[in-house]
């Protein structure tokens, strides 16, 4: 996706041209955080130790990722408080700890259950406690469900710890670089837990999560030309939805998960259509001459907004599916696509290019002003986490394919690098629960 000839192409040309070297997880790299973070400790949890996770410092590592937490290390901790009754709120407020979380862990059936406390040292006071359990080879979702009820209290905005994250992973051949193998990865919101969803010799592009979270639409290449498939992440059963002539691409989800909309050049142009999923009826929603593609939903189903190069340069376009009237919503900047909008449709991010660099964008709706929010170079394909909060991206470092991610305020900034392989296309997962 670089240049006006044809951004379906060029995000293919980008994606195959990339690298790989090692094998690892995505680690975390947080770049930046707010000014003045929150003081919390995260006091080691009664009955951690000896456990395969460590509950507690799952919990401090998710609110410091956030980027508005700044945990005390257990080290500089003057007590390890089990219980109420040990929590002494002088010992804290001489660390400057604003808050305070102690918890435990008790065997139960099949797992265990999990109990903790947020204290309010200012005040003193208790601000809530929480029981939660599960499965004794799930003990990261308790972590991350806490990190989430801690997160919320204290910001007011619904953490996003527990959410999933898909990427495209590619790996070279080290003495034959142009022998690829792409990798469809599912992986928690912190990188963890990767599991393979998909591999194939051939490219894999565009994952999409549909508005549940249980399937994904992508675009793969096995049958030799670009065709859309639909997988159920559960069970991985697979169905190709679209195997026409030419150009499949850029699929996405209607926010009712019963249509995709997507690109396809069958009539000799690109335009952007849309399937009933259960009927398997078409509809053609764009007619120009011009290229038409990477559509996106607005939140009520009723528009679509999408990239077009109709005024000469690649823009942001949005289309009424009722009356067909058609505005243009960018006008900063000579190129602005891959865009989509918020959960609260107030802000549209993109891929917004500045001075010959690419960066990514967030537009306020209603005003039209731009903010960029990246420094790195060849920044693409953003996607915002549910609570609106932050994005992801892909950029490149030191000539490698990472992922990264920012605060839509720009604030908060960290990076998900793989020394397995370079990756791409990410997608965040909407709330699963």
């Amino acid at each position: 996706m670089r240049a006006a000839k044809s951004l379906w192409v060029q995000c293919l040309l980008l994606l195959v041209f990339l690298s790989s070297n090692s094998w690892a997880e995505l680690t975390i790299e947080i770049t930046q955080g707010i000014d003045n973070p929150i003081s919390i400790a995260v006091v080691p949890f009664k009955n951690g130790a000896g456990l395969p996770e460590d509950i507690s410092a799952i919990v401090a590592a998710d609110l410091q990722r956030s980027g508005q937490f700044d945990p005390v290390a257990r080290a500089n901790m003057l007590s390890y408080p089990q219980a109420a009754k040990d929590v002494f709120y002088r010992d804290w407020r001489a660390l400057g700890v604003e808050y305070l979380v102690i918890g435990g862990l008790e065997p139960a059936a099949g797992g265990y259950q999990l109990w903790f406390e947020l204290y309010d040292v200012l005040n003193q006071r208790q601000v809530f406690k929480r029981i939660a359990s599960a499965a004794s080879n799930d003990l990261r979702s308790l972590a991350h469900y806490a990190a989430d009820l801690i997160y919320e209290e204290i910001t007011g905005i619904r953490g996003v710890f527990s959410t999933k994250i898909i990427y495209v992973e590619v790996l070279r051949d080290r003495v034959n670089p142009s022998n690829a193998t792409y990798r469809l990865m599912y992986a928690d919101a912190d990188g963890a837990r990767e599991l393979e969803l998909l591999k194939s010799k051939q490219p894999l592009l565009s994952p999409r999560w549909s508005p549940e979270g249980k399937r994904v639409a992508y675009v793969s290449f096995e049958t030799t030309r670009p065709a859309i498939y639909v997988q159920d992440i559960a069970t991985g059963r697979r169905q190709q939805v679209t195997n026409f002539k030419g150009l499949n691409g850029a699929p996405a989800w209607s926010p009712d998960g019963k249509k995709l909309a997507f690109v396809l050049s069958k009539d000799g142009n690109p335009e952007i259509y849309t399937l009933d999923l259960a009927t398997g009826k078409y509809q053609r929603v764009t007619r120009s001459i011009a290229i038409d593609t990477e559509p996106s939903w607005a939140a009520d189903g009723k528009s679509i907004i999408f990239t077009s190069n109709r005024g000469g340069q690649p823009q942001i376009y949005q289309i009424n599916l009722a009356s067909g009237r058609t505005e243009r919503l960018t006008f900063y900047g000579d190129y602005n696509a891959r865009s989509s909008l918020s959960p609260d449709g107030k802000t549209m991010v993109m891929v917004h290019r500045r001075d010959g660099v690419f960066h990514i964008a967030a537009q306020d709706v209603g005003s039209g002003d731009i903010r960029i929010l990246t420094e790195t170079e060849l920044d693409e394909s953003p996607s915002i986490a549910p609570n609106g909060a932050m994005l992801l991206y892909a950029t490149q470092n030191r000539g490698k394919g990472i992922l990264a991610a920012v605060s839509l305020d720009a604030g908060v900034k960290f990076r998900l690098p793989s020394q397995r392989g370079d990756v791409r296309e990410p997608a965040w997962s909407p709330f699963l629960n």
